[in-house]
């Protein structure tokens, strides 16, 4: 199991004539990921998603909290130290080819991980060829025909595949897939994911997604969590499923709303929620970060922000002072 526990991340920019510029990326963020489960990370683009993604792999520092592998605190460690934890934690990147370097061919790429791998467990050398076979077969590629071949010789998802394989070379527990599917055709994503899923099933692997897509999270992690995150904070946590039929958080809602439907295929006499572009941005740092564009706001919102909490009547986690079940109106096709 990885865990976090009030992860803060601060960004420093360079200024102008004003000096450094700071950015907040995450907030003190808290979450849990069972071994052989799955989590997906929702949010807009720049909400600090990625970032976390990246820290749980071990590729980003964080300023302050704790992360624990296996129940391990990570920051007492050295480096050397973290590495055989993190190890344990891969990355599949969102974009397949800046991923595989062009100049090496696909057995190239998964040889140097399994060479290394085949000196620290003393294995014979034919054992490369085997297990490199194995991980491409795993993820549903031809060794005979992917093996001798450049990335530039592949599809884009091909490529996906074999960055799936090549994290899977070192056994890890966990994936951390950031946008996995986004820079694939929409034909082959729903194959991705499958293969996600299908991994996780086999090996027991866990699986983080980290998306914008709702659909995405919930095919490929509907019996795990959803966390919400908006500026670095997380607003809304709770079973995939739930979220998404009972939303409370009205950020969760404009997300929801915000999702294009079939024309005559959206449900009449439900409350609708005002979609996040018809809102004013307001990027505040005061009271509750989603005040300034929040349709259900109240005069406590500006002041305190809210931290997640559980109330009577809402099965989920949520950072709101008037947490309310809608059922949200998606717009028709016709309006998008």
């Amino acid at each position: 199991m990885i865990t976090g526990t009030g992860i803060t991340k601060t960004f420093k920019q360079r200024g102008n004539m004003l000096g450094k510029r700071e950015v907040p990326a995450l907030r003190g963020v808290d979450f849990a990921i069972a071994k052989g489960g799955s989590a997906s990370f929702i949010g807009e683009s720049g909400c600090g998603k990625t970032t976390l993604g990246r820290i749980i792999a071990g590729l980003e520092t964080y300023d302050a909290g704790e992360i624990a592998i296996d129940g391990t605190p990570m920051s007492p460690l050295k480096v050397k130290q973290r590495q055989p934890h993190f190890r344990k934690i891969q990355m599949i990147h969102q974009d397949p080819y800046s991923a595989l370097n062009p100049t090496r061919t696909i057995y190239q790429t998964l040889q140097a991980p399994l060479a290394l791998r085949a000196g620290q467990t003393g294995r014979p050398k034919g054992w490369i060829d085997e297990r490199a076979a194995e991980v491409l077969s795993l993820v549903g590629l031809d060794p005979g025909t992917v093996l001798s071949r450049y990335p530039h010789q592949l599809s884009g998802g091909m490529r996906q595949r074999v960055v799936i394989a090549r994290a899977l070379t070192v056994d890890p527990e966990m994936l951390v897939a950031d946008e996995a599917v986004s820079m694939i055709d929409v034909s082959l994503r729903l194959g991705i994911l499958a293969l996600l899923k299908d991994l996780r099933e086999r090996l027991g692997v866990s699986v983080l997604f980290i998306t914008h897509d709702v659909a995405t999270a919930r095919y490929i992690g509907g019996d795990g969590e959803l966390y919400v995150i908006y500026r670095g904070q997380v607003v809304e946590r709770g079973p995939v499923d739930t979220i998404i039929a009972d939303p409370v958080h009205p950020y969760t809602q404009s997300l929801l709303s915000a999702i294009p439907v079939l024309h005559g295929l959206e449900r009449p006499g439900e409350e609708p929620v005002v979609p996040l572009e018809a809102l004013a941005a307001d990027h505040s740092d005061s009271g509750c970060l989603f005040a300034p564009r929040c349709p259900f706001r109240g005069d406590g919102c500006t002041s305190e922000r809210p931290l997640l909490q559980v109330t009577d009547g809402v099965p989920q986690e949520h950072a709101c002072y008037y947490p309310r079940r809608r059922s949200v109106i998606a717009r028709p096709m016709s309006e998008v």
